[in-house]
């Protein structure tokens, strides 16, 4: 089982505003060590990047506008380091790679005729796409590779260009303001909320990927276990990947709205045996990629929540759930 979010340190956990950018790596909630078969802490966020806030473009943007939604694999650069000069400013652009791809989080590519891969993207720069249609640059300043249970999960840490001063910024802040590192996760996101079947979904774009901050959601549930380009028992991941994004925020309604607040707990687990069911605590709902397929009133909302137009599933929790498309099933205390 798992749960995943913010802790706070004395009182109650603060509620992240949708766009707030990841937490400390403490912050990720983890009480179990390795996160499988551990309770963890839920989340509001599906993502954390934000791009510094108003900073990008000051008030011209907000909301999802200034919204990192989307990196694309074409027009990357290999980059370099130097001296800051006139019309350079610190890094430069080496030549642009022929074709980019990722294997899980690995960045991969071909470069005059030969592969580059892993930390050789150090310094690469890409082209972001803004919620408003707008362009962002994009540079890897750090890669971690994986260890132990997580080798194949990489760690990225990566900045943008402010169009108004040039400057640099992190995408991705932890709890303190301070970069924090983000997991290269193939397709994109929708961040939108209040949009039915829309809000909160995933699309298998071969064009673009993600740069997924850490503790959001989408790279929470990568450490909870479900990585997207693995597989169990010649299952894949993606699904319950995309399932758990929906659970560890409570989108009920598979419209991307958030109905939890950072720091409550959250019990998970599937048939695969990526999360079992380890508390004795109240079911609160079935999940599957499109949001929750049936929730009881035991739910992190606290507070009635209604799905307009959702199928009434007559009883959740039955021992056949994961039979009949049921992908995890959530409990809180």
């Amino acid at each position: 089982m798992a749960t995943v979010g913010v802790v706070a340190c004395g009182g109650e956990a603060p509620v992240l505003p949708e766009e707030s950018a990841g937490e400390t790596g403490a912050a990720l909630g983890v009480s179990n060590g390795s996160n499988l078969n551990g309770s963890n802490l839920n989340g509001s966020d599906l993502n954390g990047s934000d791009l510094n806030g108003s900073d990008l473009n000051g008030d011209e943007l907000n909301g999802i506008a200034r919204m990192l939604v989307s990196v694309n694999y074409a027009g990357a650069w290999l980059g370099g380091w130097n001296e800051p000069a006139p019309g350079r400013g610190h890094g430069w652009k080496e030549g642009r790679l022929d074709a980019v791809w990722l294997e899980g989080s690995v960045l991969h590519g071909r470069y005059l005729g030969r592969s580059v891969s892993g930390t050789q993207f150090a310094h690469a720069w890409f082209t972001g796409n803004l919620g408003n249609g707008g362009k962002v640059e994009l540079r890897v300043d750090g890669i971690t590779p994986g260890t132990g249970a997580e080798q194949d999960v990489w760690k990225y840490r990566v900045s943008y260009r402010e169009p108004k001063d040039g400057h640099w910024y992190p995408i991705c802040k932890d709890a303190s303001g301070q970069p924090a590192d983000a997991i290269a996760v193939a397709g994109r996101w929708d961040y939108r909320k209040e949009l039915p079947g829309v809000g909160g979904a995933k699309y298998e774009d071969p064009n673009t990927f993600t740069f997924a901050c850490e503790g959001a959601a989408i790279a929470k549930c990568i450490h909870i276990g479900y990585k997207p380009w693995a597989s169990v028992g010649g299952v894949s991941l993606a699904a319950h990947h995309q399932a758990c994004t929906r659970l560890i925020r409570a989108d009920y309604c598979g419209d991307g709205t958030s109905h939890t607040v950072n720091g409550q707990w959250v019990n998970i687990y599937d048939a695969l045996n990526v999360q079992v069911d380890t508390e004795g605590w109240g079911l609160e709902a079935e999940w599957d990629t499109e949001g929750a397929r049936c929730f009881t009133d035991h739910n992190r909302a606290h507070a009635p929540v209604s799905c307009p137009g959702a199928a009434v599933k007559p009883q959740c929790g039955t021992a056949d759930a994961f039979s009949t498309g049921t992908l995890l099933q959530s409990e809180t205390p």
